[in-house]
């Protein structure tokens, strides 16, 4: 959820692509370079491509911890899982031991259902690495760019599991409602781990729970203003690409395809609203502080 630069255009993208980039991702992030070119020529490596389907990792750990440490707003209880991070380790270890080659013969939607479950459960351990634990995420030094961490073997950073892999490889915007950055004003932590085969459904719900909050969406009407999240302003990018034809909102042209996605969460008269364009238009401020539980 740590705002970027601009970032390099999506390339088309296979499994095999997907994981060779994996295997090849330093602390500083992806490689610029194809990742079939450095894999060329190497006759001892499996096709991964051919790999026949294997089972999703299990996610039992990772839900024990969201069910035991998050409240119903999203809120998590940092002191608790401090105490106890035992669940939230088991899953981490299973994270590095998976096997590229297991993670490439899944759906597009395992694989990102995998990648949202360990940024979030990286963060939730970056969090409780620091005692006593930080009022905010950004008072811990590196913990987007330069702490590492061990995903299918290889060191990755959040950065490079958010902006490299998730939003380089797939097309897929509502990532942004699911990926929680341990800040009050992120989208609230969700009490179950993602799946392939609910990843739909729970995008969806993420999106419009994220849209009914007031750190997603704020319409006064009788002012005539209406404020989104600034998750939409870092990487509007992400939502025109998904929607390179969106119809112009008038008014707010660069933000068209950004406000027809808030649209389709809203109830009939909001949603009219925002598609209507008659109204200021802004970014809500961010607030870093932590997402945690009161005492």
């Amino acid at each position: 959820m740590h705002p970027r630069p601009a970032m390099v255009p999506v390339r088309s993208r296979t499994p095999l692509l997907l994981v060779c980039g994996l295997m090849l991702i330093t602390a500083t992030g992806c490689g610029r370079g194809p990742a079939t070119t450095l894999m060329a020529g190497d006759a001892s490596r499996p096709s991964l491509a051919a790999v026949a389907p294997q089972p999703p990792l299990d996610p039992a750990p990772f839900n024990a911890v969201l069910q035991n440490v998050v409240d119903g707003r999203g809120l998590v209880d940092y002191a608790a899982l401090q105490r106890d991070p035992a669940q939230l380790d088991r899953y981490i270890r299973a994270l590095g031991a998976l096997a590229p080659e297991r993670f490439a013969s899944w759906s597009e939607a395992e694989q990102i259902a995998l990648l949202i479950n360990a940024y979030n459960a990286f963060t939730l351990r970056a969090i409780i690495d620091n005692d006593p634990i930080r009022p905010s995420i950004k008072a811990i030094p590196g913990v987007w760019k330069f702490r590492r961490h061990q995903l299918m073997g290889r060191g990755l950073t959040l950065d490079a599991i958010e902006h490299e892999i998730l939003r380089r490889e797939y097309n897929e915007p509502r990532i942004h409602a699911a990926l929680v950055c341990a800040a009050i004003s992120c989208p609230p932590l969700r009490r179950e781990a993602f799946t392939g085969p609910a990843l739909d459904r729970q995008l969806e719900d993420q999106a419009t729970l994220w849209l009914a909050s007031p750190v997603g969406l704020k319409i006064d009407r009788a002012a005539g203003t209406v404020q989104i999240s600034q998750i939409f302003q870092w990487f509007a990018e992400d939502w025109q690409r998904a929607d390179p034809t969106a119809a112009a909102v008038p008014g707010h042209q660069k933000q068209s395809a950004v406000l027809r996605f808030v649209s389709r969460y809203l109830p009939a008269q909001e949603s009219a609203l925002i598609l209507g364009g008659d109204y200021r238009f802004s970014y809500l401020p961010y607030n870093w502080d932590l997402n945690r539980q009161s005492p």
